[in-house]
């Protein structure tokens, strides 16, 4: 009898403490939570917050200010594609970035006025196009990557083809990387309309030769078939007969002309 009563009294007391350690546990989350709540901090928020002008402001410390790898990235690609930030509010526009983390930076972004006047300079300076048919190498030189030996090799290379027809053939300029063929393609264009181009029909040896794609026994071939048709009337007739392969008709087509 003892030992059942014993028992009896031991859960009598054991359970209710076990329900106020829970209630206690509970009444902590939810006071925390509270909390976040009224100081407007997100417990998820994990970034050290200061002053950053985001005109200028770097991938590193957009990490560190606690955007994520992919929406550090979308910010400085909106700067790249032109965007800027005229007001603290604008970060709300990169797409991407979650709205309680715009808002809570919001409060720390500071705008220059004078770097956002450089910013604008240098985004008119970066989307300035120069056209390869007739930029000298002084211009040349203004493209990231392209130094004085490119440049020069860019130009001696235009007067050998007669001109550039499409900004594809800086590929073939000896030591222009294709990395640096990536950076610049979207800063140059080739006004084609400047080629010299070379009459087929009355053309010599020589004059067809200063066409740089053309290989001898090509030149050779091609006015025999003249001599034998009188007159060629278009690309077709040299890729129809043998006289050049497709692809090279593509590279020579620019620069042949079929005028009486």
């Amino acid at each position: 009898m003892l030992l059942i009563i014993s028992l009896i009294l031991g859960l009598r007391y054991t359970i209710p403490d076990s329900r106020i350690g829970i209630e206690d546990i509970t009444g902590t989350e939810s006071w925390v939570e509270k909390q976040s709540e009224l100081s407007g901090m997100d417990s998820t928020f994990t970034g050290e917050l200061f002053a950053f002008d985001p005109n200028i402001v770097s991938y590193s410390a957009l990490m560190k200010l606690g955007l994520g790898a992919k929406e550090s990235n979308t910010l400085i690609n909106y700067r790249r594609k032109g965007g800027k930030f005229r007001l603290p509010s604008d970060i709300k526009k990169v797409y991407g970035i979650e709205e309680k983390k715009a808002e809570k930076l919001i409060p720390y972004i500071e705008i220059s006025q004078d770097t956002l006047r450089k910013v604008s300079r240098l985004q008119i300076r970066q989307s300035a196009k120069y056209d390869i048919n007739v930029s000298d190498s002084a211009t040349l030189v203004k493209l990231p990557g392209i130094g004085p030996v490119l440049s020069g090799r860019i130009i001696r290379y235009r007067r050998l083809l007669g001109g550039y027809a499409t900004i594809d053939q800086l590929k073939e300029v000896y030591g222009l990387k294709v990395e640096t063929y990536d950076i610049i393609k979207d800063r140059v264009f080739a006004d084609s309309s400047v080629i010299i181009r070379i009459n087929i029909n009355s053309a010599g040896y020589k004059e067809l030769s200063h066409i740089h794609y053309f290989e001898k026994y090509e030149i050779s071939a091609i006015l025999k078939f003249r001599e034998l048709k009188d007159r060629i009337s278009g690309i077709s007739d040299l890729t129809e007969n043998k006289l050049i392969t497709t692809e090279k008709a593509k590279k020579v087509r620019p620069y042949l002309k079929y005028d009486e």
